[in-house]
């Protein structure tokens, strides 16, 4: 009879005879989900900086986008990329259906409304405070953004956490538009979903306990530059 014990046992037996299979899946995992939040770091922070210092026409109509895209359901993300460069779609002609950076853009879909909505809400929160103490300081414009981007450090670390985590746990997109591709597009999200429905408890525990370490690990380390920045 299958108990759970057994399964975590077999499972840490796996991770550490150093499965190739498993070990090549971790590392698209990590290429899939690092580049997607670097490049949505990159896309998510100065967007927000920007809706948060300036004032606009339909700057209300555009935070209320944001605000819906930070909850967007992962298969809708997945199904409108696939949609866009499907055969017959307007981008079609770049075959990236059923590749990696397929699966990153699905992910940039996801992660970028995420950075950037939290990112406008610190700018929100701290800019009139620190746009005061500048201008009392004598600093000019940039000076005063710089200031501004210095004093929100710890927040958007704590943006960029969450687009990891997002990044990191979907399965919905990347199943979409990656198709789970044994050796090409299978990362540990799909494949834990996969060996789910084979059966394969002892393998997809295995999965998991490296998905959840790997979480922990980079949560940490962002955690541990949050508190020093703080202090």
């Amino acid at each position: 009879m299958y108990t759970i014990g057994q399964g975590i046992i077999e499972a840490i037996r796996l991770i550490f005879a150093g499965d190739p299979e498993i070990f090549e899946i971790v590392g698209l995992s990590l290429y899939v989900s690092f580049s997607s939040v670097i490049i949505s770091t990159a896309l998510g922070i100065p967007f927000g900086i920007l809706l948060g210092t300036c004032t606009f026409r339909g700057k209300g109509i555009i935070v209320r986008i944001i605000y819906t895209l930070m909850s967007l359901p992962p298969v809708i993300a997945g199904l409108t990329v696939f949609l866009i460069f499907m055969r017959r779609g307007p981008l079609g002609s770049l075959q990236l259906n059923y590749t990696v950076p397929a699966m990153v853009i699905a992910q940039i879909c996801l992660v970028t409304p995420i950075i950037a909505g939290l990112t406008y809400n610190i700018v929100r929160e701290k800019a009139p405070v620190v746009n005061n103490l500048g201008i009392t300081l004598g600093a000019g414009r940039l000076k005063r953004l710089q200031l501004l981007i210095y004093e929100m450090r710890t927040g958007l670390t704590t943006s960029i956490i969450s687009g990891f985590g997002r990044a990191i746990s979907e399965v919905g997109a990347v199943m979409i538009v990656g198709g789970n591709i044994k050796g090409k597009t299978r990362v540990m999200t799909t494949y834990i979903s996969e060996l789910k429905g084979m059966g394969n408890y002892n393998r997809a525990i295995a999965v998991g306990i490296i998905l959840l370490a790997i979480a922990f690990i980079v949560t940490a380390a962002l955690y541990h530059f949050q508190e020093r920045e703080s202090r």
